[in-house]
Parts: C-alpha cells; sequence; structure tokens
C-alpha cells in the first residue's frame, strides 16, 4: 500500500480534508495522512460538517505537528498551502512531493451558510485533484 502525507500551516481544514478524502478515493491501495507546520489544535468544525455532508466522519481527526512523521517514509507528501510548502520545502523520506495550493476556507467571512459554501468549494476542488491523481496514478506505466 502507498503513502501519503498531506502537509498544511494548521492541519484543521485543507489537510484534513484531503487525507479523509485520499483515504476514500484510494479504495485500499493508498493510506493518507496529514499533519500541520504549525498546527492550531483542532479541526474546523465547518470542515467536519462539509465532509459529513459527502458521508466521511472527521469528528475524530486530531490537528497534528508534522515531527510526529518525521521519520516515517511516504511514497508522496503534498503541500496544500503556499506557507507550508515554505516551510516545508524538503521533507526526509518523500519519494516525491507536490504542491497543490488551495484557498483557506477558514478565512472566509459571512454567516455559517457563507462560510460552508466555501468549505464545500475547497472540499470539491481537492476531490477533483486527488481523483485525476489517482485516475493518472492508476494509468500510469511502472506505478503500481
Amino acid at each position: 500500500m502507498k503513502t501519503v502525507l498531506i502537509l498544511c500551516t494548521g492541519n484543521s481544514c485543507r489537510s484534513q480534508m484531503a487525507e479523509a478524502l485520499w483515504n476514500r478515493l484510494g479504495k485500499g491501495r493508498w493510506r493518507a495522512y496529514s499533519a500541520g507546520s504549525r498546527p492550531v489544535g483542532f479541526v474546523h468544525p465547518l470542515a467536519i460538517r462539509a465532509m459529513a455532508e459527502i458521508g466521511l466522519d472527521m469528528s475524530g481527526n486530531r490537528s497534528k505537528h508534522l515531527d510526529e512523521f518525521r521519520n516515517r517514509r511516504f511514497d508522496l507528501v503534498v503541500t496544500v498551502c503556499d506557507r507550508a510548502r515554505e516551510s516545508c520545502t524538503v521533507f526526509f523520506g518523500a519519494g516525491q512531493t507536490l504542491h497543490w495550493p488551495f484557498p483557506d476556507p477558514a478565512e472566509a467571512t459571512g454567516d455559517d451558510a457563507q462560510r460552508l459554501t466555501a468549505f464545500r468549494s475547497v472540499r470539491d476542488q481537492i476531490q477533483e485533484r486527488i481523483t485525476a491523481y489517482l485516475r493518472h496514478e492508476l494509468h500510469t506505466p511502472n506505478r503500481s
């Protein structure tokens, strides 16, 4: 089974959603983990809610520091925000690194409904990106 580590700054929104989505979409071929360079200590409630809408329960997730994974080897490391890319320019033990910047839904303004719309949008963008990557990875020779 291949492994992927998804990094962002706070590990409360984008990387958490990407971890849950990758674990679902990877269908047993991939195991995803997520962490942050400066974790905020909680998973954003609107991220939990947006993911619950598509049947993914993140209520038991926790915000993790990337140091928890320093001694592990990953087939792939994906940064999902520019700050994580800057602070994690080289992650030792990564077979491949990719940078997929997504807007931070936690910075959305407005009432809860408007903010939830921002979380849904980012969730859907992440899902599309992972789906495209996995489709390409599955159909590319010399990748298992």
